[in-house]
């Protein structure tokens, strides 16, 4: 028997690979010649980083850079085998590195992932994977592009201040010092164009602190930053992280994608689907948001283009959690056995544990010839 595990981290308690070891463990536990192949799973948001650094093999790096508010952070980024750079934008500027009464969309950049990126190109990363969710900022990545080299000027000629409300004094922008030897592609899943009331702004400069005045100037400056750069910034998902994608897409070539998609083909999960008996997979809370795109169901879609089995575990399920069938897990199968204190549900140990026990549970069962 050969089966394929792919399963999402159970948030604060296993992470990707180890939530596969663990079910990999109960699979043996009934089908000891079994050939279990694990394959790191995210989203392209929180985890990414952990999870393929983790499942191929790469290293991590801390580095020092400019945070949304300008103040220095610890970032961690990734360095697989092959060269590539796995990075998550809000580990340089993440709206969690800043206090909530300290948010301010008008002065928050995106320096620091501009940083990151010359980091990982100087120690010889040519590919790049960005999860770019959580942001901080709504500068439309005019900040990573400084950082890069890019000259963002005013009618002066001097550089236009950082932050969403800096972008009101650009008249120029040119490629600087910028290399064109590197490649992106981004983990992104919302749709949302750079501006308008769908836009970057609108939708999410509420919670980055933006007063309804303020939304209105940061919209204002986004539509002047894509007249400037002459482009119409209609694309799905420029408004992503406060613009972001719109710098990634339009002036590094990025290509935006959903962000399991791109995941499962970096990590090759396909040809591993193809030639399995079983596929597993699963995250911490299963619910009717699973079938929404979320890394699971990307995994099950997947597999049922070859007609194979979908079993998921997860810590718990929650409403509407039947609406996974509608995307091809067959079954799932919430992990916890009895009632228990959140923390010790959490506990690393624990969950790696409860979720061994279900899977063997469940591959009995397969044994038997019950489906």
């Amino acid at each position: 028997m050969k089966v394929a595990i792919a399963i999402d981290s159970f948030k604060g308690s296993l992470g990707s690979v180890a939530a596969g070891e663990a079910a990999a463990a109960g699979i043996r536990r009934v089908f000891s010649d079994a050939e279990c192949v694990i394959r790191p799973l995210a989203d392209g948001g929180e985890g990414t980083v952990d999870a393929l650094v983790s499942g191929l093999a790469g290293e991590r790096r801390c580095v020092t850079v400019t945070g949304p508010m300008g103040r220095p952070v610890e970032a961690v980024y990734g360095l697989l085998p092959d060269g590539t750079a796995v990075m998550e934008m809000a580990a340089a500027a993440g709206l969690t590195l800043v206090a909530p009464d300290a948010r301010d969309p008008l002065r928050a950049t995106t320096f620091g992932v501009g940083e990151l990126i010359r980091d990982a190109a100087a120690r010889g990363a040519r590919r790049f994977i960005m999860g770019i969710g959580g942001s901080a900022t709504n500068d439309g990545g005019a900040g990573m592009l400084q950082a890069l080299g890019f000259r963002l000027l005013d009618a002066a000629g001097n550089a236009i201040p950082r932050g969403g409300g800096g972008l009101t004094a650009l008249a120029r922008i040119d490629s600087g010092t910028w290399r064109e030897d590197l490649a992106f592609r981004i983990a992104c899943d919302v749709s949302n164009p750079l501006c308008g009331p769908l836009g970057a702004s609108a939708v999410y400069g509420p919670q980055k602190g933006a007063s309804p005045e303020t939304v209105a100037v940061l919209d204002g400056a986004l539509a002047h930053f894509a007249a400037v750069a002459g482009d119409e910034a209609a694309s799905p998902g420029d408004g992503a992280a406060g613009g972001l994608g719109f710098a990634f897409r339009r002036f590094l070539g990025g290509e935006l994608l959903p962000g399991v998609e791109l995941i499962m083909s970096e990590t090759g999960l396909e040809s591993l689907l193809r030639d399995a008996d079983v596929v597993v997979t699963g995250e911490g809370r299963l619910d009717g948001q699973t079938a929404m795109g979320k890394a699971p169901a990307g995994v099950a879609r997947l597999a049922k283009r070859y007609g194979k089995p979908v079993l998921a575990f997860s810590g718990c399920v929650g409403d509407g959690v039947e609406a996974v069938h509608g995307v091809g897990i067959d079954a799932f199968f919430p992990i916890l056995g009895k009632v228990t204190p959140l923390a010790d549900a959490l506990d690393v140990r624990y969950a790696a544990a409860n979720l061994t026990r279900t899977v063997e549970q469940v591959f009995r069962c397969l044994r038997l010839g019950v489906h």
